[in-house]
């Protein structure tokens, strides 16, 4: 139809008087402003924003701008062609991005509560000590060691797993799920806990203590998950209180008995009042939490890390050393767990900002180091300055030794390193690094191959190598961040 269109004869123009004449283009003098300029500067910001030049029609046209009043003012055909010339004018300049709030951002407070509740049940030993009157085992030890240790390693673990699990609850259907999870999960990690102290021979005063220590470890885990901080530390005040004048005096036995059930008892009613609280009025939300495997890494992690621990305070007493149990360490490191939680926040906060700065992969990559290496720099130094206080002020302490403070350390890198990957998802790797570590600890250890504290040196160095690697390539992949 268009050829045969094409071969028709055009008709002729209209001849008479009302033909409509084409609108003139008005030209300005040379010495006048050039309005193509003016309206560049006005539209200064979508001009240099824009990526084509019919982004730019488009704003002409909202503005109403019709053809004649284009020719008439600008001298150009129409707003395709106006829009074409401010393309070529204006240089291009696109905005950076607002810069969007932190999520991670917190206040330090929070975790100065977290660090203490942590550390006050340290006094419970010193408290507690009365009750272990049963002799010494071949080590040394108060006898019922190996009895605590073993209840309390199993309690640490189980109660890691449980708390993961009850976290995946809390976010999938609100604080009534929680709370049914650790209804369920503390009194069962309870039996298991108290088993394994039953599993070894131990005095009564001993087999009390682990009892009273396993489910005071239920009962802070369920107030911690259910954000009851404030409640663990007033249950927390009496033990904190006898630790206080023991440092002082050498009150009576019964004292720091009864303080540390008035401890183990608060804290059981808190948590069993809070959990029915939560059951009865904040219901569940629909939802469904992955399965309890996924909470499997979580409780192997708390092993490996109660087992490096426990070699790190006792190791030299365990091979005959002089160099006695590791109080301030131990100390320090529970003080500064409240460090490291609130460095794991300014951690993902940093990672973010991290990946909004960095326009490669490369960039980002070399940019998320220096994050991990800033973080992990300034736990260990809040780590250093906590053992050297506490190593000052500790009764009846040899000095820290730089050896054992570097073994520390160590230490100290492999549980910040590894916590931070949990918080990303990460379970399995960290478990398995830790888990490897503790095992080797305890296999040098059972064969005296080398002092604990070199033991300890060498193979924590070598896993937090492992883990800050992993974390560093975790973080600089742009996914990860989403």
């Amino acid at each position: 139809m268009s050829g045969l269109l094409r071969l028709l004869p055009e008709e002729p123009e209209p001849a008479h008087d009302l033909a409509v004449a084409p609108v003139p283009v008005r030209h300005r003098p040379g010495w006048a402003a050039d309005p193509v300029d003016e309206l560049a500067q006005e539209l200064a910001a979508v001009c240099a924003a824009a990526v084509h030049p019919d982004e730019i029609a488009a704003v002409l046209e909202a503005d109403g701008l019709t053809g004649e009043q284009i020719a008439e003012r600008y001298g150009r055909a129409d707003a395709f062609e106006l829009a074409a010339e401010l393309f070529a004018r204006v240089p291009r300049g696109h905005p950076e991005p607002e810069p969007r709030p932190d999520p991670w951002k917190v206040k330090p407070g929070q975790f100065l509560l977290r660090s203490l509740v942590f550390t006050l049940p340290g006094f419970g030993y010193t408290l507690g000590s009365p009750l272990m009157n049963g002799g010494q085992d071949r080590f040394g030890l108060p006898a019922g060691t190996g009895a605590l240790i073993a209840s309390a390693l199993v309690a640490w673990a189980f109660n890691q797993a449980l708390a993961h699990r009850a976290y995946l609850w809390l976010a999938a259907g609100g604080r009534g799920a929680a709370a049914r999870c650790l209804a369920v999960g503390a009194p069962l990690g309870v039996l298991l806990a108290t088993g394994a102290a039953l599993a070894l021979p131990a005095p009564p005063g001993a087999l009390a203590f682990g009892v009273g220590q396993v489910l005071y470890l239920a009962a802070a885990t369920a107030l911690l998950v259910l954000g009851r901080e404030r409640l663990l530390l007033l249950a927390l005040l009496p033990t904190a209180t006898g630790g206080a004048v023991v440092l002082l005096a050498r009150p009576p036995s019964v004292v720091g008995v009864v303080l540390l059930l008035a401890t183990a008892g608060g804290a059981l009613f808190a948590a069993v009042y809070e959990i029915t609280r939560a059951r009865r009025t904040d219901g569940e939300r629909t939802g469904q939490a992955p399965p309890p495997a996924a909470s499997i890494p979580y409780g192997l992690f708390g092993l490996g890390c109660g087992t490096l621990t426990t070699i790190a305070a006792l190791g030299d007493v365990l091979v005959g050393h002089h160099g006695g149990a590791s109080g301030p360490a131990v100390l320090a490191l529970t003080l500064s767990m409240g460090v490291a939680e609130w460095l794991l926040y300014r951690c993902r906060g940093l990672a973010l900002g991290a990946l909004a700065a960095s326009t490669s992969t490369g960039g980002l990559l070399l940019r998320v180091g220096r994050v991990l290496t800033l973080c992990v720099a300034g736990y260990l130094a809040a780590l250093t300055v906590l053992t050297l206080t506490v190593s000052a002020v500790w009764p009846d302490d040899p000095p820290l030794s730089a050896p054992r403070l570097t073994a520390l350390l160590a230490l100290g890198a492999v549980l910040w390193t590894g916590l931070l990957l949990q918080a990303y998802g990460i379970g399995w790797l960290p478990a398995l690094l830790c888990l490897g570590a503790a095992g080797a600890e305890t296999a040098a250890l059972g064969l005296r191959i080398s002092v604990p504290t070199t033991d300890q040196v060498v193979i924590c160095t070598g896993a937090a190598a492992g883990l800050l690697a992993a974390a560093t390539v975790l973080l600089g992949r742009i996914t990860t961040h989403r």
